[in-house]
This record gives C-alpha cells, sequence and structure tokens, in this order.
C-alpha cells in the first residue's frame, strides 16, 4: 500500500476537521493508500503541540516554509486564513508537493490564477476542501441530473444562513477583515453554495447581479487573536468591519437556467442553514443541510395521484456512494464525515493517479463567479463572468 506523507498548515477550526480526516480515514475506507501524519503547523508552539498530540501528529512545524520542503511530506494541506493560502500553495508547487487547500482558494481571481499557473508549471496535482460534495445527498443530486431526471434546468436558489455575528458587541475577528478574510459572507459562505450548484447542475454561472450589505460597520479591536471581552468592558478602541455581512445575487446559467444566491451571518435563528433546490422540466430536487441525510425529490414521470416531494434518506446502496465504507442502512452520518469521504476520494485518486477534483482550475471557476457577484454590489449592475481555462 502507498504511504502518503501529510503535512498540515492550521490547526483551529478546519485542521480540527482535516486533522480528524487524515486519522479516521483508512481505519473505515479500504483504499490502496494510507495517509501518514507526518507534520503539524502553526505559530503558537504550545497550542501546537497540543493539538499535534491530541490528532496524532508526528511531528511539528513553526515555520511553513519548513514544512512544505520536508521530503518526508507527499502532499501539503492548507487550513489557514485566506490571506495564506496562494503564498503557502505556490511555494509547496515549487517543492513538488501535492497540494489541497480550503475554500475559498484565494483572496481574489487574480491570485487564484497565480496558484492555478503554480501547480500547472510545476505540473503537481490539486485539489480544494469543497466538502459539501461528499455529502452522499449532494452526490445523488448530482446524478438525478445527470441522468437527465430532471430534463431541462429552470431553476437555482440556494441560500446560506448563519447568525453567528450579529452581536453588535461581537469582536473584530479575522473573518471580518479585508485583510485576512479578502471578503465576508460571499467567500466563506456564497463560495461553498455556487460550487455545490455548479457541481449538481454541471452548469456554470455567466452573468450575476449582486448587492451586497455590511450592517455594523465598526466592531472592537482586540480581537484578531481571541480576546472578546476587555476592550468591550473598557469602552476600548473599534475598528471599520471592511466586508460583506450578506450578499444576495441573480445568474444566469450556462444551460439557460436562472438562479438566486443568498448568502449572510445575519439570519437571526440560523446557526449553519443551507439549502439548494434545482427545478427542471420533468421534475425537482431540494436538500437542507440541517437534515443532510436526506433529499427531497419530485418526478413528473409518477403517475398524476402519486406526485408530490418524495424524501429520500440517502443510506441506500446505491444511493449513498460511500456506503460500503460506513453504517448499515437508515443509520446517519454527520459533517465531519464530509471531510473523511474527501480523504478517502484524495488518497483513492492518489492510489490510482486520476485526477482530484474539485483542483484548483475547478475553485478558480467559482472565484471567477464570487469576483463578478462583488464587482457587480459596486458598480449596481449586471456583470459577466470572466471565463477561466
Amino acid at each position: 500500500m502507498r504511504e502518503v506523507g501529510i503535512g498540515m498548515v492550521g490547526y483551529k477550526f478546519m485542521g480540527k476537521a482535516h486533522s480528524n480526516a487524515w486519522l479516521k480515514v483508512n481505519k473505515f475506507f479500504e483504499l490502496g493508500a494510507r495517509a501518514v501524519m507526518r507534520a503539524i503547523c502553526g505559530r503558537n508552539g504550545i497550542e501546537l503541540r497540543k493539538a499535534a498530540d491530541n490528532w496524532g501528529w508526528q511531528t511539528t512545524e513553526t515555520d511553513w516554509r519548513k514544512l512544505v520542503s520536508r521530503p518526508d511530506i507527499d502532499a501539503v494541506d492548507i487550513c489557514t486564513p485566506n490571506n495564506l493560502h496562494a503564498e503557502i500553495a505556490i511555494e509547496a508547487a515549487r517543492n513538488g508537493k501535492v497540494v489541497l487547500c480550503e475554500k475559498p482558494l484565494a483572496m481574489n481571481l487574480a491570485q487564484a490564477k497565480k496558484m492555478l499557473s503554480a501547480v500547472r508549471r510545476a505540473r503537481v496535482r490539486s485539489m480544494v476542501s469543497y466538502n459539501y460534495r461528499r455529502v452522499p445527498a449532494i452526490r445523488l443530486a448530482h446524478r438525478i441530473v445527470k441522468e437527465g431526471r430532471l430534463g431541462r434546468i429552470y431553476h437555482v436558489r440556494a441560500a446560506y444562513l448563519q447568525d453567528w455575528i450579529m452581536d453588535p458587541n461581537f469582536p473584530l475577528v479575522w473573518r471580518l477583515s479585508r485583510k485576512i478574510g479578502g471578503s465576508g459572507s460571499n467567500g466563506d459562505l456564497n463560495a461553498h453554495i455556487i460550487d455545490t450548484a455548479r457541481f449538481i447542475t454541471g452548469a456554470e454561472p455567466v452573468e450575476v447581479c449582486a448587492r451586497m450589505e455590511t450592517f455594523i460597520k465598526e466592531r472592537f479591536l482586540g480581537a484578531m487573536s481571541g480576546a472578546l471581552s476587555a476592550d468591550r468592558k473598557k469602552g476600548g478602541k473599534k475598528g471599520r468591519v471592511d466586508v460583506d455581512d450578506a450578499v444576495i445575487a441573480l445568474a444566469k446559467f450556462s444551460n439557460g437556467a436562472l438562479g438566486t444566491f443568498e448568502a449572510t451571518r445575519f439570519a437571526k435563528g440560523r446557526k449553519n442553514g443551507w439549502s439548494i433546490e434545482v427545478n427542471g422540466s420533468e421534475g425537482a430536487i431540494r436538500f437542507d443541510f440541517e437534515r443532510m441525510n436526506e433529499l427531497n425529490f419530485y418526478s413528473q414521470s409518477d403517475p398524476p395521484h402519486l406526485r408530490g416531494f418524495r424524501n429520500i434518506l440517502v443510506t441506500e446502496p446505491g444511493a449513498h456512494e460511500y456506503i460500503s465504507a460506513w453504517w448499515p442502512p437508515g443509520h446517519i452520518i454527520g459533517y465531519e464525515h464530509s471531510f473523511i469521504n474527501q480523504a478517502a476520494d484524495f488518497l483513492a485518486a492518489m492510489a490510482s493517479n486520476k485526477p482530484l477534483s474539485p483542483d484548483f482550475l475547478d475553485a478558480t471557476r467559482t472565484q471567477a463567479v464570487l469576483e463578478a457577484m462583488a464587482e457587480s454590489a459596486r458598480r449596481a449592475r449586471w456583470v459577466r463572468v470572466k471565463k477561466v481555462r
């Protein structure tokens, strides 16, 4: 069995999700390659050591440049804030490493294109962590459309709703800084539902019209590293929020369909509520992540007296692509399993030398849609999405 040495940069939220995936993937999946957790990298040596011990990483590095040049590492997994993605990915590619990067791929389209050029120039493979593609219900939705069961696609409507920054006293964390995050809800949330729409339908958004809003324009400082209360209690200094809190967009797809996308972190009561619905001439599908093991399907081919949305529990063989690794039908899986499924697909491709997906080209196309929406919001007009080849 081929061993794939993994080096990961970042150990917080996404670092935990990815660490768990690398730790568990070969315990559940029978693959032609095995993940070896060589090294984890971060700036805080004490916290880094705790993370390494907890998740089973063999060694630690506090300089990512050392990590990407190590000969025992085959693939670099980037789980950092967005502003570090490009520099690390480009250097990893130069060192001949396979690159796995968290979404959104980059801070902007120009940066994404540089990353794409770097992996092409180095002739290394790449992959971007759009983990929702690995949810079995989303895979089934993709298959239903590909089989033509919806007929001609007319509508795509998607929403990603959260409420975690609604408190005016919530501090200025890195996700609210353009310098670090690149954008707000657009890159953080909208990227996911754009990628999912592209994956399910196989069509590209070609023209968009968007509106963005920042509802709370100043927040307390002293929180980039997680400090929450000191400045607040003392009436401390505030800084400007220079990213979007919410985005709403219309889209026209390459297949003629119309789409709507809504992403916000100001939807009171919604914690991680995202959904997508696709309507065609012969049927429709609808997915709600809060019921991630289910897919709603409507078929015009049903007899008239039986037509209606049916609820499919996607845990059956033939519907659930990953069922051989998991539990018997009816035994549902959760959020963390999407990352394990992703790791399994990564290792399977590494073992067979097949393409990784979605790769940097795929993710750069999503980045082009994000950029067109931002431009549309600035110019208050419809904008064509730039083609990426």
